[in-house]
């Protein structure tokens, strides 16, 4: 059983998949509260699939950009639970979480996610047996990302009102996609992880650290 979280944000995820099926699933707007809420969650989920901690074979943890504090969070509890139970550790980049959840298109991706102060982390990706990122993650702001699009363009993730309003002005480059598939859902981030686990990429617990951006 792999247990998923994802803290990156102010909305948080966690979940728990057994290789073909997902077991449970739950995300909420944890706002700065993930200390506190998040090994509750984790608890009660367990509870909820009468799963004890020794059924636990690998963890998954969505590894930045994000919050640092909500990065941090994730990632601690993460490594505290592969240590201590001698399980498979694996980080997954936050915005290829929410390129995982979109279905084919012969049109590129943008994904994002609130950076705070006007500013959004971005990437984009190509379809190629599913999404690749082929930029990013970076740093930018609406104006410069919408600037940066010339082509027909999906866009999925964390979008302000600033960044609505600049994307009805955007004309038909940018298609924003609905809520649903803008909403980062640790299922898909315990897919990735499974794959990796399978094909024995995991990381090192006492290596692996968050992915932060820093302004230029």
């Amino acid at each position: 059983m792999l247990l998923a979280l994802d803290t990156a944000t102010r909305f948080a995820s966690l979940a728990l998949h057994d290789g073909r099926v997902l077991r449970y699933e739950a995300t909420w707007e944890a706002g700065r509260q993930h200390t506190t809420q998040l090994m509750p969650r984790i608890v009660a989920a367990l509870e909820e699939r009468r799963i004890g901690p020794e059924a636990l074979t690998a963890v998954a943890v969505a590894l930045g950009p994000g919050s640092f504090t909500g990065l941090r969070v994730g990632l601690a509890i993460a490594k505290g639970l592969a240590l201590a139970r001698g399980i498979p550790l694996v980080g997954v980049p936050t915005l290829d979480i929410l390129a995982a959840a979109q279905g084919q298109s012969r049109s590129p991706l943008l994904a994002v996610i609130q950076a705070g102060r006007g500013r959004l982390c971005a990437a984009r990706y190509h379809w190629r047996r599913g999404w690749q990122r082929r930029e990013g993650p970076f740093l930018t702001t609406w104006e410069d990302l919408l600037a940066s699009v010339t082509r027909p363009t999906l866009l999925c993730g964390e979008i302000d009102e600033r960044g609505f309003r600049l994307l009805e002005g955007s004309g038909e480059r940018i298609t924003v996609l609905p809520p649903a598939h803008c909403l980062r859902r640790a299922g898909f981030l315990a897919e990735l992880a499974w794959e990796r686990v399978r094909r024995g990429e995991t990381d090192d617990p006492a290596a692996l650290a968050p992915l932060y951006l820093n302004w230029p």
